[in-house]
């Protein structure tokens, strides 16, 4: 692939549509004959619908359906069965979408879902995690398919015999998406086939969920989604929204637009399950681990098993003879969690991080120096050699850009007037995947280029980044090149997530590029467009399977207030090693992104259950809060020049979880530092560090 395009930055080919409000979202495609769709959430934690009173919902103008068990139009039971829904009495969960009101304007379906009444035959339940529920099993696998549990050496031996031990706990609440665009669609069926424009991670996932579940061919199925507001893992996959609008439609043979409220995104699209996590590190008086245990315990729904891989983080990161990994899981009556951004890596690196801290200062040595001791030279957990490994060049470089070094390690020693200053530090890892694809590029007469993929870009950048990789593979200037993607009826492409999409993608884009090139070869251009397809099933499978992983290290100044615990964030940095980066400046934004989501999650997010009804309390921005541009005085992001050929043929990595993954460890570990005081339970209240004393 020649150079060029590739490592400039260039803004985002989107970017005047959206500032200029003219790029349309899900709900805001026009179409004839719209209605809108409202659903209805249950009010019952767990039991059966005995009666469904709709009168009160269709006595009001303009409604002109209300579907629910005993109406609805069939779907055929699958692989997912939270999808399967309008089909059966049965609530597992308070807030499950059990009905759905139609009418032709969008304040007549919201008056109508208001009236609905509902009748249940409510049963016991269960709704909160704790380390001993009798519940408690161990599952086949964590998501997406690795081993339950690991061990190598003898843990309980190994750490019995080590001077230097730590055994700490750390729990972590629900964490909720909350993307800025809502989960919408409008549906629409015309002659047997089914139109939806989507807001969704992946169009190809969607369109062949929605045909299993309408019994449909996947060519009686397009699924568009040209611009998504936002995912971060709980758009992955077909959820609730476009599955009601789509029978809502061919209910009333009308189109459906539907969007789901900010409340009901707090439980039937998924969320970070809670976590409770205990972490037992044994060391030599020089600091060198001789023995890691990380047990994680989370949560699941009694419809669907989801487990997250919490403790996986662990089994890659650092060196050590004797190591054991468990993860555990309990049905609850709860919503089924799902991925959100870093599933596994995030929590799990809050708590090994902020382990190791603690081991730093038990061991009397540097946070920094303990981490680059314990680097290990091949992957602990398959006992192979790294694709590349830069964690200690992005320790280093961070240590430098941060000025680390002249750190005082004693915690209190720093105070500015009434406020106490810190500073913390945490390593980061996140693996580095591809996928197969497929993809087309076209010659025009005109001189000019087409690339076909069904991409999606979240919000990301992907587009502007995909584009500079096929000028270049083309071997034209970018400006020659036309991108289309977020069309189910465009090849077929895996989903924006697990921080594969650009790999993924560019790894189809520069093939097909390749294969155009060689045919203008042999058929020179005339009057006619040209087109090579490719599909990379086959050359991506036969990778070998050596680790790959992106890392990153943050480091985060802290001031707390002695007096009221208020927690300010001064400055936040990170470093990481994450391949060739395509797009410099849409990589800053993801990497920046990543690290204020992360600072959310230490000093504020938190799902706040109330047990009896197995429902979060504050589920709306209000009282779910997140951070915002005032929390965090300075933010920077850096990468290390990283070159790794046995990636894909673009020798990149993902960035757009890395960035989140030791943030919230970082922020912990700086507060820890600035009072003294260790919080093991997310998210870092101000009531948590003055009670039971305050810190003045």
């Amino acid at each position: 692939m020649s150079g060029g395009a590739v490592g400039r930055s260039y803004p985002r080919l989107e970017g005047r549509e959206k500032v200029t409000g003219t790029a349309r979202y899900a709900v805001e495609y026009p179409v004839d004959g719209i209605t809108y769709g409202w659903a209805v959430p249950a009010a019952a934690v767990r039991g059966r619908i005995t009666r469904v009173d709709t009168a009160p919902a269709l006595a009001v103008p303009g409604v002109l359906a209300v579907l629910h068990h005993g109406n609805a139009p069939r779907l055929a039971p699958g692989s997912e069965p939270e999808l399967w829904l309008l089909q059966e009495p049965a609530v597992r969960y308070r807030g499950q979408l059990i009905a759905v009101v139609v009418a032709t304007t969008l304040e007549a379906a919201r008056e109508g879902a208001r009236l609905v009444r509902i009748d249940y035959d409510a049963g016991p339940h269960s709704t909160v995690l704790t380390a001993d529920h009798p519940g408690l099993y161990r599952p086949e696998h964590v998501n997406p398919s690795y081993p339950t549990d690991t061990a190598e050496g003898d843990f309980d031996a190994g750490y019995a015999a080590a001077p230097i031990r730590v055994d700490a706990t750390y729990r972590t609440p629900a964490y909720h998406n909350n993307p800025m665009e809502p989960h919408a669609t409008t549906a629409q069926w015309h002659d047997g086939r089914l139109l939806v424009h989507d807001s969704n991670q992946g169009a190809s996932p969607v369109q062949a969920m929605l045909a299993e579940l309408f019994e449909l061919p996947t060519e009686s199925i397009r699924v568009v989604a040209r611009h998504v507001g936002g995912g971060f893992g709980s758009k992955g996959f077909a959820k609730a929204a476009v599955v009601l609008a789509a029978l809502a439609a061919r209910h009333v043979d009308r189109p459906v637009k539907l969007a789901l409220t900010r409340q009901q995104l707090f439980g039937p699209v998924g969320y970070r399950t809670p976590t409770i996590q205990r972490v037992r590190l044994a060391a030599d008086a020089d600091g060198r681990l001789t023995a890691v245990c990380h047990d994680a315990i989370s949560q699941t729904s009694t419809i669907r098993e989801f487990a997250e891989q919490t403790a996986v983080y662990t089994r890659s990161m650092y060196a050590a003879p004797h190591r054991r990994t468990t993860h555990r899981l309990v049905r609850l009556d709860v919503p089924t969690p799902f991925w959100m951004r870093a599933p596994g890596e995030c929590p799990g690196a809050y708590a090994l991080e902020s382990a190791m801290d603690e081991l730093a200062t038990e061991v009397g040595i540097d946070p920094v120096e303990l981490r680059i001791r314990n680097d290990p030279a091949v992957d602990p957990d398959q006992g192979k050699p790294f694709t590349s490994r830069n964690l200690v060049a992005c320790l280093r470089e961070g240590a430098e850009r941060f000025g680390w070094p002249d750190r005082d390690p004693t915690p209190r020693s720093r105070r500015d007037g009434r406020w106490l200053v810190g500073t913390g530090m945490a390593g980061s890892s996140y693996p580095a995947r591809s996928m197969p694809a497929s993809a087309t590029a076209t010659a025009r007469p005109d001189g000019s280029f087409l690339i076909r993929i069904d991409a999606t870009d979240i919000g990301t950048g992907a587009r502007t980044a995909i584009w500079q990789v096929a000028a270049d593979a083309l071997g034209v200037p970018p400006e020659r090149v036309e991108i289309r993607i977020g069309d189910s009826d465009l090849p077929t492409a895996r989903l924006a997530g697990g921080s594969m999409g650009t790999a993924t993608w560019s790894w189809a884009v520069i093939r097909a590029a390749q294969a155009l090139r060689e045919k203008l070869r042999d058929t020179p251009l005339a009057d006619s467009e040209v087109t090579a397809a490719v599909n990379t099933e086959e050359e991506v499978g036969g990778q070998p399977t050596l680790p790959r992983y992106a890392y990153g290290a943050q480091f985060v100044e802290v001031r707390v207030d002695a007096d009221t615990g208020e927690v300010r964030v001064n400055r936040m940095l990170g470093v990481f090693a994450a391949g060739r980066v395509v797009n410099p400046a849409t990589a800053r934004s993801q990497l920046i992104g990543g690290m204020t989501m992360g600072l959310s999650m230490a000093l504020h997010e938190e799902g706040v259950l109330d047990e009896r009804y197995g429902d979060w309390v504050n589920h709306d921005l209000a009282t779910y809060h997140i951070t915002g541009c005032a929390d965090v005085e300075q933010i920077e992001a850096y990468w290390v020049d990283e070159s790794d050929d046995e990636l894909n043929p673009a020798g990149v990595k993902g960035i757009g979880e890395i960035g989140i993954v030791g943030t919230a460890a970082a922020v912990a570990n700086a507060v820890h530092h600035a009072t003294g005081v260790r919080i093991r339970d997310l998210p870092i209240r101000l009531d948590k560090l003055i009670s039971p004393s305050p810190l003045a």
